[in-house]
């Protein structure tokens, strides 16, 4: 074998053994591109401990304008698994078809599919179907939100009931609102349409009618209406009974995804949520060392129910 094919053949095994790290770390598993549906664009990757046994799971959707994004962005899970993950949590990063193929309305039905079929196999991946935490960022979380405000008609359809939701910044809650404002947006027109009927259908405020699982809107500071719509619909979800907070970041709309699960007083938070969904949560981090409570308590977390008018805030 010639001096340049041996070199060649030491990069080729260097690039292989380097792609396998990079996909998962040798204390987690990963199962790509599962199909839940016929297209193409419905899959999940599943990332879990490799022990892991009746495990919760945390169900994510990525963003993307309802028109592109994808579950293999570095932002939508490198450091969610490495956080949660770690702590024995199961992390599944969710596909779905988008515009031009389907409207938002039909996104969300194909979350819930997704949905349904990840609680149906997630104990060949040693995960519990009945602790499922949904989450989702941008789009995403308009979409998690608009399935969690119907949420009793997803139990009808054969889901199991899930711990909660957080939503990862949006400001669609209320499509009505934005689309029938002095001056409508013209970003939610092209995405929804001009019919408003259809806007009405695919608000996540005005779907919600019964009381839904614990839900956490996060928000953006540094935006001029997330805070305020999280805000009205976590109200609107308390008086009909639910446990429902905001939590206000100074972050930009992409860091509020890409930063949780860094070591923070913004994850520290999320996790607090995390606990309280039940009552065997809290042991998933005796051990830890959940950071940062000392410097967190000391006014850089403030928080605060919806129903005071006001959000909690970080300052990181």
């Amino acid at each position: 074998m010639m001096a340049n094919d041996i070199k060649t053949l030491i990069l080729l095994i260097l690039l292989l053994l380097s792609t396998d790290a990079i996909a998962a770390p040798a204390d987690i598993k990963r199962v790509a591109d599962v199909q839940y549906g016929q297209d193409t664009d419905q899959t999940l990757d599943v990332y879990m401990p490799t022990r892991a046994k009746n495990a919760p799971v945390i169900f994510m959707i990525h963003g993307g304008a309802w028109s592109g994004g994808d579950k293999a962005s570095k932002a939508e899970f490198e450091n969610k698994v490495a956080h949660w993950v770690k702590r024995g949590f199961i992390f599944i990063s969710t596909n779905y078809r988008t515009l031009p193929k389907i409207r938002p309305i039909e996104q969300a039905k194909d979350i819930e599919a997704a949905l349904l079929f990840a609680q149906r196999n997630i104990s060949q991946w040693g995960g519990a179907a009945d602790k499922f935490i949904l989450m989702g960022h941008s789009s995403g979380a308009h979409l998690v939100s608009l399935l969690s405000s119907q949420y009793t008609t997803a139990v009808a359809n054969g889901i199991t009931p899930w711990l909660g939701t957080i939503s990862l910044d949006i400001s669609g809650y209320n499509i009505v609102k934005i689309l029938t404002a002095s001056t409508p947006s013209a970003f939610y027109l092209e995405k929804f349409g001009d019919n408003p009927d259809y806007w009405q259908a695919a608000s996540p405020f005005y779907a919600l009618d019964n009381k839904i699982p614990p839900f956490l809107a996060i928000c953006s500071l540094r935006s001029d209406t997330a805070c305020e719509q999280a805000t009205h619909f976590t109200q609107k979800a308390q008086r009909l009974g639910a446990y429902a907070q905001v939590l206000a970041v100074d972050l930009s709309h992409g860091e509020i995804n890409s930063q949780l699960g860094k070591n923070s007083c913004y994850t520290s938070y999320v996790d607090d949520f995390i606990k309280t969904l039940s009552p065997s949560m809290p042991l998933m981090f005796t051990g830890q060392g959940v950071r940062m409570k000392a410097n967190c308590a000391s006014n850089q977390v403030a928080p605060s129910l919806a129903s005071t008018g006001s959000a909690a805030r970080v300052l990181d």
